[in-house]
């Protein structure tokens, strides 16, 4: 099998080829290694490569397993697989192996998914760029020199510049969503609890963390979606395995009440200017919409965006403090010797002056935006609003420049985290790290599933993607209607092709 004739297939194709006998799950995966090895020098989507287990591991795939052997790359963040290098973007971690495999790996093991390598991230995952000092730098496969996103920057960047169909993915605040969108692919947040962390984790960011996948197709993520979803033993949500999200791709959408927003509730307080493609490709979605029969109405959501923006750069802070003393129990290295990113180390030093009563009254705030978003759904089937402000950024363009480095590292001075945080240093942190994409952390405190869908490309050449917020729990509505979307659309022939185009161009 050619490269070529491997980029024009998602999974579920691929899958399709090989157990009708066209093409051998050995001749898929050298062509998987093949496109890796020529697109990899220029995008620097992936980190490490595996190719000698991979290969060991597709003799030993089932031939009705779904997947059938195809392959895919996992996320160098979380997604443990026993013994091996699992640096979480960090070279403080660059050398530590988990004693397990993750059960989500298992569960795309069990899939018929074969791991040929792991993809770049952001360090711990914190920024919604992948610019990691320890490692290289992906690029966007639409244009050189533009950011994938993050966190999961080097998933997407595999994805649209026609590594592998589809990329194991994370998202704790829109970690899959943004990557998506900036990269023109499908990316399906699922539910809270949906699929586990077990058995490192029973929840990650007080279950905001929720890992999946990024795809060129909703079949591939239902399907994927179908085949790792349901609680681990350990718990900790009773979220039983479920099936049916592939079958509701074939049923026909009913129609839905769709609330339709530009999110100005979010960005309010952070500055956040709109890019007039975004809003074109809101309007484009809701006038889509409505021509399929669902009922569109213009409304925002009745959450503070200021209070969420709070509450999650808080928990954000306090989790980050929690995991630096955790790589330091695991490596052996004292706190204050780690190789850290500035700003993360900076992070840290805030977060671990977090009191325990501000810690709890950011958590308690997150059941009083699902609250209201549970009213809001009483009205409203789904809500569609921006993922980010605007297309894909340059790369560099929003790492701390040397300068907001420098200031950080002043933090280190005694005191000086408690008074930051009293002088109003959270409110600047949420502006940096916010104000592009103040619309995808809802989802993840909430608990709803959310999605990007890539509905439009911007005059610049790079994609738009629009997001789509369910009810929690009714993931399948979601796929439901992403599937509808994708058939009007028809993404397949258009968004990813035109990404490897031009890449090879």
């Amino acid at each position: 099998m050619h490269v070529h004739e491997y980029q024009q297939y998602d999974a579920t194709g691929l899958a399709a080829l090989i157990r009708g006998g066209q093409v051998s799950r050995e001749e898929v995966l050298e062509a998987a290694l093949v496109a890796i090895e020529q697109a990899n020098p220029a995008l620097q989507a992936v980190v490490r490569m595996r190719v000698e287990q991979a290969r060991r591991e597709s003799q030993q795939v089932e031939s009705s397993a779904c997947f059938a052997g195809v392959p895919t790359l996992s996320k160098d963040l979380l997604m443990a697989l026993k013994g091996e290098p699992l640096a979480f973007g960090s070279a403080a971690l660059r050398d530590w192996r988990p004693a397990e495999d993750s059960l989500f790996i298992q569960r795309s093991r069990r899939a018929g998914l074969v791991v040929v390598g792991q993809t770049a991230t952001p360090e711990l995952g914190l920024m919604g760029i992948t610019e990691p000092k320890a490692f290289a730098h992906p690029e966007n496969p639409w244009c050189a020199g533009y950011s994938p996103g993050g966190s999961s920057g080097g998933a997407a960047a595999a994805v649209a510049g026609g590594m592998v169909p589809l990329a194991l993915a994370g998202d704790g605040g829109g970690s899959i969503r943004i990557p998506a969108s900036y990269c023109g692919l499908f990316g399906f947040k699922p539910s809270r609890g949906r699929v586990p962390l077990a058995p490192a984790h029973g929840e990650v960011w007080q279950g905001a963390v929720v890992e999946h996948a990024i795809t060129r197709s909703v079949r591939d993520s239902a399907a994927l979606l179908e085949e790792v979803n349901g609680m681990a033993p350990s718990g900790p949500y009773p979220v039983l395995a479920e099936r049916g999200y592939v079958e509701a791709l074939s049923k026909t959408c009913p129609p839905l009440r769709v609330a339709i927003s530009l999110g100005e509730p979010f960005g309010r307080s952070l500055g956040t200017r709109l890019n007039p493609e975004v809003k074109m490709a809101i309007e484009k979605t809701a006038q889509q919409l409505e021509e399929m029969g669902h009922t569109v109405a213009w409304c925002d959501p009745p959450v503070d965006g200021e209070a969420l923006a709070d509450s999650y750069l808080t928990l954000y802070l306090g989790h980050l403090a929690a995991d630096l003393r955790w790589i330091s129990q695991q490596t052996g290295v004292p706190l204050g010797r780690l190789p850290l990113e500035p700003s993360t180390r900076a992070i840290g030093r805030l977060g671990a002056k977090l009191s325990a009563w501000e810690y709890e009254t950011a958590k308690r705030y997150w059941h009083v935006a699902a609250e209201q978003m549970s009213q809001f759904h009483q009205r409203h089937d789904v809500l569609v609003l921006p993922v980010a402000a605007d297309t894909a950024p340059r790369l560099g363009e929003l790492y701390p420049s040397a300068l907001r480095e420098r200031l950080m590292a002043l933090l280190a001075v005694p005191g000086l985290p408690a008074l930051a945080l009293k002088a109003g240093l959270l409110k600047r942190l949420a502006v940096d790290a916010l104000s592009r994409t103040p619309f995808t952390q809802l989802a993840n405190l909430t608990g709803q599933p959310a999605m990007s869908l890539p509905m439009h490309v911007a005059q610049s050449g790079l994609p738009v993607g629009v997001q789509v917020v369910g009810r929690l729990g009714e993931d399948r509505q979601l796929l439901q209607l992403a599937a509808a979307l994708e058939q009007q659309e028809n993404w397949q022939a258009r968004l990813p092709r035109q990404a490897f185009a031009a890449q090879a161009g």
